[in-house]
């Protein structure tokens, strides 16, 4: 596992075909966190996605805030368990935050089919960091422009940590394409 390095260049850890703010590592945990991590995930009530009426393919469970697509509702969740306590002080260090500032997750299962489509997540959320599990995956990401789109592909090795802060946060849309073998996610997000 790579950390950041306070003396490094602003955009270490970002390969130059990548957005200002994204930052990538492989490997943020061993095999056996990441088993343990897929079985507790698969062990939680999670739900399919919802979004205004719309049933999604994948399966979410939130902790410590919670917001609601149909209604547009923001509320407290039960608060993110001890058994993420490892992986999110983990995560916090890669993103170059405090632990603390780490006060949502989201648990996602992507079943065979399931994706996530275009988006930039909730403008009540701050830094995003991700941790992919399971099987390898690409985060693609997009800017709009007068005449198309800049594009760039992250490939996400299972076990790996990305950051989404700044500029690759605020401008860029990012997704995940359907894919023919189970996935599984946590996303950590700090509150704006």
């Amino acid at each position: 596992m790579s950390q950041p390095d306070l003396f490094a260049p602003a955009d270490a850890g970002r390969p130059a075909a990548f957005p200002p703010g994204l930052t990538h590592t492989d490997a943020l945990i061993t095999p056996d966190e990441e088993r343990a991590l897929i079985g507790h995930i698969d062990a939680q009530p999670l739900t399919p996605f919802r979004f205004q009426g719309w049933l999604g393919k994948r399966l979410t469970h939130s902790f410590g805030w919670r917001y609601d697509f149909d209604n547009g509702d923001f509320d407290a969740a039960e608060p993110i368990p001890d058994w993420l306590a490892p992986v999110k002080a983990r995560a916090a260090a890669f993103a170059g935050l405090p632990d603390a500032a780490l006060v949502q997750c989201l648990l996602i299962r992507y079943d065979p089919g399931a994706g996530i489509g275009w988006h930039r997540d909730r403008p009540v959320f701050g830094d995003v960091i991700g941790v992919s599990l399971g099987v390898p995956a690409v985060l693609r990401l997009r800017r709009r422009r007068d005449r198309g789109f800049d594009r760039a592909a992250l490939p996400l090795a299972p076990r790996s940590v990305y950051h989404l802060g700044g500029e690759a946060r605020r401008d860029w849309e990012h997704s995940i394409a359907e894919m023919d073998v189970t996935r599984w996610s946590i996303t950590f997000r700090t509150l704006r």
